[in-house]
């Protein structure tokens, strides 16, 4: 019988969709992270249920030939960067493999899925630091990233996906709190002050925000003087938040220094950008991703896009520049605003941005457009398109979507919906469809062209790019 702690010597299988090695041994599946497909390890049992097992590796007895040196030292302790340990084109063809494997075992579809495209930069690529501060068991401040599946600070002084402003900006905050007495936020018995440290690069202008549960802060001149130094533009908030919640922002921003927002071209758009306004992180392989997404809309300028989820609406403005009319539907209020003066900055009149709910104002958008030879570009948030979205595009008779996904995981759901593989049964819930064949099914899509692009490396997470035609 194995037990916790027991000593197991056996054959990594494969690589898990979270980046861990899965090892087969007398029945039981472990996974065990730092392993690669190939390699014989040690592995320490730390948790057996059922048939599923969790291990830490002791030791590598026959490395892989894609194993590389990692370049974090802490390198597993923090809950980010869990591919470090493998070769970078291999990381390429093992995220491919996470969607093909999602798009299966979750949609019922099976398709040939290319290898994930580079990003130029393998390290250092990230514009936006969002980094906890608490306390250790002794109550001293601490700034680093979460443990794996837990609220336990690892302490850095600087992050290898990071640019080295982020280094810079670590040890501004961790002096500023040092000299001035301020504590980092003890979850446990909600005292202290700063409780994240958010931080974004647009065009070497720097969007800083101080997540807080107090309202105000000691001596701000100091830290705004430090800032100033080490980064010519800057913008400072404060954002108040003293709930109990994983959420990071509060509802509450103070901008005690700078303009607030920043500009900054892409494509030969100006946008605007502040504190909560999304943009992808990877700039490099943002621009691959909006060229291609861009191809999918016709050249010939007369379709009507809807571009859902649209951010601070850069995407939405190089959409304009091709087609007859445009709208963007974004939640945020300040991206929204953002989107309008992006508009504006670039004289796009044949941009509509919308504030509200995809799932309410998209309806009122297709019913307004009807007629036209429409299409619909989709880059929802992690938790994937509303199910009510997702049966209103299958009635509305649009020949071309384009859905760009950040989640292999509810992209294979919100796919087996559009293409038919996936059926509600009498319970509301969603089963393989016995009818569903790759060739399409009647009023449903199939899936035309398929992408995934490598937005986070050294990391588990994918961004996709899926084509859908209208089966008729």
């Amino acid at each position: 019988m194995i037990e916790k702690n027991n000593i197991i010597c056996a054959v990594t299988d494969a690589i898990g969709s979270n980046g861990e090695g899965i090892i087969r041994h007398e029945g039981i599946t472990f996974f065990v992270p730092a392993c690669l497909p190939g390699e014989k390890v040690c592995f320490r049992v730390l948790k057996v249920k059922g048939n599923v097992g969790y291990g830490k590796v002791e030791e590598i007895l026959t490395p892989a030939e894609e194993r590389v040196r990692e370049k974090c030292p802490v390198f597993l302790k923090c809950g980010g960067c869990c591919l470090q340990h493998l070769e970078y084109s291999a990381q390429l063809s093992h995220k491919a493999n996470v969607v093909k494997d999602a798009l299966r075992k979750i949609g019922g579809i099976h398709i040939s899925v290319p290898n994930a495209v580079r990003s130029d930069s393998p390290y250092g690529y990230r514009n936006k630091l969002q980094i906890p501060v608490g306390v250790d068991r002794d109550g001293q401040t601490v700034i680093g990233f979460y443990a794996e599946h837990s609220h336990r600070i690892v302490p850095v002084k600087s992050c290898a996906i990071h640019p080295e402003w982020a280094e810079k900006l670590i040890a501004i905050v961790k002096r500023y709190m040092t000299e001035c007495a301020v504590k980092g936020y003890d979850e446990v018995n909600k005292t202290g002050a700063i409780r994240h440290i958010v931080a974004r690069e647009i065009s070497k202008k720097f969007i800083i925000t101080l997540v807080t549960a107090k309202r105000n802060l000691p001596n701000l001149p100091f830290l705004i003087g430090l800032l100033q130094e080490a980064f010519h533009a800057v913008t400072l908030y404060l954002n108040f938040n003293d709930a109990a919640t994983n959420v990071i922002f509060g509802k509450e921003f103070q901008l005690v220094h700078g303009t607030g927002f920043f500009e900054g071209e892409e494509q030969g758009i100006r946008y605007e950008a502040g504190p909560v306004t999304f943009l992808q992180v990877n700039e490099n392989v943002r621009t691959k991703l909006y060229k291609d997404a861009l191809k999918t809309v016709s050249a010939d300028g007369d379709e009507v896009v809807v571009d859902a989820y649209s951010g601070g609406g850069l995407l939405t403005a190089m959409i304009a520049k091709k087609v007859k009319r445009v709208y963007g539907i974004e939640l945020e209020e300040e991206a929204s605003r953002c989107a309008d003066r992006l508009k504006e900055k670039n004289g796009l009149t044949n941009m509509t941005n919308i504030c509200g709910y995809v799932e309410e104002k998209l309806p009122v958008v297709l019913e307004k457009e009807k007629g036209e030879k429409l299409r619909l570009i989709l880059d929802p948030p992690r938790a994937g398109i509303a199910r009510s979205v997702l049966y209103a595009l299958l009635q509305s008779g649009i020949p071309k979507l384009t859905l760009i996904s950040c989640n292999p995981a509810t992209l294979a759901r919100d796919l087996g919906i559009l293409t038919g593989s996936l059926i509600e049964n009498e319970n509301g819930e969603l089963v393989k469809n016995p009818a569903y064949a790759a060739d399409g099914l009647q009023n449903h899509y199939v899936i035309e062209h398929i992408q995934p692009y490598d937005m986070f490396p050294q990391t588990k997470h994918v961004e996709t790019l899926v084509v859908l035609q209208k089966f008729n």
